[in-house]
């Protein structure tokens, strides 16, 4: 399993994703789940994946090859003229993979699925979040859905609900989603550090702060212990129910 954020705020898109993969308790790995693509003051692509982890790699591989030899079949991203058009390009390569990966029947199809969250920005049009679901239709973000979680949402998405804000600047979300991944981590086995930040400012169309965060890292140390703190301090804070 994974977990992977994409989220919108006023000043641009902020992403993270964890690096953990498993096949069983006894054979856990660890695999880059952020991949990027940049035309210095042109585009600024990111994209976030979860689910099978074949089907991932050959998505991201497919991309790769082709904004090297774009084809007429197969467009490069780097030449789409909106994000749009990326999105689109992304959903038909995930749907090919899955379909040559997968046997006959829904049970193999499902065995190969994987959900990619898609961002960034190009030149002359506004910064844009997708989620990308493995049938190869997708969703934009907007203001009644800021923000996109794929993988292990369920134990960071409280926390995500109650403090964000649009309005809120690039280091209180960093440190709302240390947050949203310190309880999925404390939570579930299967999600784990080291994780992967990227930040984009938008209208820069160039790639903001990159950065892996590993398990020694003292700012996340230091998040994960307060947090920790606070919940008891707040929840001692409560009054007791009259029996």
């Amino acid at each position: 399993m994974t977990y992977c954020v994409g989220m919108r705020i006023n000043r641009g898109l902020i992403f993270m994703s964890d690096t953990r993969t498993n096949a069983g308790l006894d054979n856990i790995s660890t695999f880059r789940k952020m991949h990027c693509w940049e035309d210095p003051g042109q585009r600024v692509i990111t994209l976030l994946s979860a689910g099978n982890l074949a089907t991932t790699q050959s998505v991201i591989s497919l991309l790769e090859e082709r904004t090297k030899a774009p084809a007429e079949r197969a467009p490069s991203i780097l030449e789409a003229p909106s994000m749009f058009q990326v999105a689109r390009t992304i959903g038909e390569t995930l749907r090919e993979v899955i379909a040559g990966h997968s046997d006959t029947g829904a049970r193999a199809d499902a065995a190969f699925n994987a959900t990619m969250i898609l961002g960034g920005q190009i030149k002359g049009s506004p910064a844009r979040l997708f989620l990308i679901y493995p049938e190869g239709n997708f969703i934009e973000a907007g203001a009644d859905t800021p923000y996109f979680q794929i993988g292990e949402t369920k134990y960071g998405r409280p926390i995500l609900v109650r403090a964000y804000d649009p309005e809120m600047s690039f280091e209180a979300a960093v440190k709302l989603l240390l947050v949203s991944f310190d309880s999925t981590i404390k939570a579930n086995l299967t999600v784990g550090l080291p994780l992967d930040l990227q930040i984009y400012e938008k209208d820069s169309q160039k790639l903001g702060l990159t950065r892996r965060i590993e398990a020694d890292d003292a700012y996340f140390q230091t998040i994960s212990s307060g947090w920790g703190e606070a919940l008891r301090s707040a929840f001692d804070s409560l009054p007791d129910v009259t029996l």
